[in-house]
């Protein structure tokens, strides 16, 4: 963003992004409350590939570019693409707020090796981040989005992650922690500068090294704050330009990663399928924080509630439970939703013009997908 508006206005899409999946197709109902689980893993169909071909035939249009599906888990597997803007069924894309579940999987491994608990708060972790007079704020909170920080609307391209938090803590207001959900991305740029505090090592070394390298995730990538690339082969991002009074479409493939540990890096449909099946297969955490990881909080509300480990729950119309991420960045939206049994996994990628949304094509997606 060149200014707050800029990047009020980014944060405003990438909201509407994580809403995408409030209700994975027309008619789902609602997320449920915590406690026990309902509904049933899945009907044990088999994949309906005639329908994700269909889907894909829907594109290139005026608002979507290229899309790319792909399938994988017990009841069969299935990759499709479609459009000029996706070159390749293992292209790089930027993954957006994806990038959350790598955080918060790296948060939950220091919770294991008890560095630090989901208990613990900002203020005895990293004294003088949050201003005097702030209710305390838990690890848990942040990663389930229960925080009651203020939304992130104030910091600009060019800062530091501890900057764009200080700028936005300037100019909100926050509520009461633990009593209700709010989607806010200063929840995981925190996250980032605490995996900072607690290792003494940068954010992007603690995800390559705990979970890139071990998963041999060759294709996922933490940019750096001052590269701006994508690694070839890369979908491209084509947006109409705001206020240019023109409908052409630009390509902004090459952009600021200054999203970081909430949304900054970059991967490919098959590192993604493979980081999820690991981290629900349990490779990733032990069993105490395996549970956190589905594990709900009781302040979780309204149509979109998240997991301590950062995951949002679904239920979709005959009782079907799936768990995942959504993400967006300028040009890029994309997800990935499984059941938790992972009898299906659904990894998408779609490059959004921004002429209109595409939610309606996504949850078609995900339709034919469950």
């Amino acid at each position: 963003m060149a200014n707050s508006r800029g990047h009020e206005k980014r944060w405003a899409r990438a909201v509407a992004a994580g809403a995408v999946v409030t209700a994975l197709v027309a008619g789902a109902v609602p997320a449920v409350a915590a406690g026990p689980e309902r509904g049933v893993a899945h009907r044990h169909q088999e994949l309906d590939e005639e329908a994700l071909r269909a889907v894909l035939a829907e594109v290139p249009n005026e608002n979507v570019t290229g899309g790319l599906i792909r399938m994988s888990g017990t009841d069969g597997r299935w990759t499709g693409l479609t459009g000029p803007s996706v070159p390749s069924a293992d292209a790089h894309f930027r993954i957006g707020s994806i990038t959350k579940i790598f955080t918060s999987t790296v948060l939950l491994q220091l919770a294991a090796e008890g560095q630090l608990t989901l208990d613990d708060t900002v203020q005895k972790l990293m004294p003088g981040l949050l201003p005097p007079g702030y209710h305390p704020v838990t690890v848990g909170q942040l990663l389930s989005h229960t925080s009651g920080l203020p939304i992130m609307t104030c910091a600009e391209e060019d800062m530091s992650p501890r900057e764009a938090v200080d700028a936005s803590l300037a100019c909100g207001e926050p509520t009461e922690p633990g009593k209700a959900t709010r989607y806010n991305g200063i929840n995981y740029f925190i996250a980032g500068l605490l995996i900072e505090q607690v290792t003494g090592r940068s954010y992007g070394t603690e995800v390559r090294t705990r979970i890139l390298k071990p998963l041999r995730l060759r294709d996922t990538f933490v940019p750096a704050l001052d590269d701006w690339s994508i690694p070839a082969p890369h979908t491209r991002g084509m947006v109409v330009v705001p206020g240019s009074g023109s409908d052409e479409l630009k390509d902004v493939s090459v952009q600021s990663p200054h999203s970081w540990a909430e949304g900054g890096m970059i991967s490919n449909a098959p590192d993604l399928a493979r980081f999820f099946t690991a981290l629900y297969r349990g490779r990733l955490l032990p069993p105490a924080q395996q549970k956190d990881l589905f594990r709900m909080p009781a302040a979780a509300s309204g149509e979109r509630q998240f997991s301590y480990g950062g995951l949002q729950r679904t239920e979709l119309p005959g009782g079907t439970l799936v768990w995942g991420k959504s993400g967006h960045a300028a040009g890029y939206t994309s997800g990935v939703f499984a059941t938790r049994d992972l009898r299906r996994l659904l990894v998408y990628a779609i490059n959004p013009t921004d002429r209109a949304p595409e939610t309606p094509y996504v949850m078609r997606i995900a339709e034919a997908a469950f």
